[in-house]
């Protein structure tokens, strides 16, 4: 019986993460616009995607919530590969429904001062078709590159953070080249 209720547990999670990926957002759509408060450094600022993308394209990543395990792996991965989204051109940007004074902690510790998270409203989340199908109030781990045209480019839903990183990286590689 207890192997049954596992089974069943396991495959009700794999239908709720392939019903959210099946949502996501996909190339060619646009991308949703939004401003939140963000934090870089320790440092509070007003994070804008229009603005982002007037520089070039943005690596938009979704975590569920900050200073957990796999939310805070994904922000060193993020923040050692940063320099590498740099030289293409990029701008990586974390996002969760976390409040502000949680990602001003988190931006020195976990994002290593590499990167700017931001504070989604639900509304944004929900815009990105990044809501978790576990908790309404918390976003979940998807990942975005939208081109400086402010189209999705790319998205790669998933919980492995090590895979977030290398795709996003692979996309935006590619989008330089098809710039060129």
């Amino acid at each position: 019986m207890r192997l049954s209720l596992r089974r069943a547990a396991v495959i009700a999670a794999c239908a709720l993460s392939l019903s959210a990926a099946q949502a996501a957002l996909k190339p060619g759509d646009a991308a949703p616009t939004f401003a939140a408060e963000a934090a870089l450094g320790g440092k509070t600022f007003r994070f804008q995607l229009g603005d982002a993308l007037a520089k070039g394209p943005v690596v938009l990543y979704f975590f569920p919530k900050a200073f957990t395990q796999g939310c805070t792996v994904e922000a060193h991965l993020f923040a050692e590969a940063s320099e590498r989204f740099a030289a293409l051109g990029a701008t990586v940007v974390g996002v969760s429904g976390d409040n502000i004074d949680t990602l001003k902690r988190f931006s020195v510790e976990a994002c290593r001062d590499k990167f700017a998270v931001a504070g989604a409203s639900a509304k944004t989340i929900e815009d990105y078709d990044a809501r978790s199908s576990w908790r309404a109030d918390m976003a979940d781990r998807i990942s975005y590159v939208i081109g400086k045209d402010g189209k999705i480019v790319f998205t790669h839903h998933g919980s492995d953070p090590e895979a977030h990183v290398a795709n996003t990286l692979k996309a935006v590689e590619q989008l330089a080249k098809q710039a060129r």
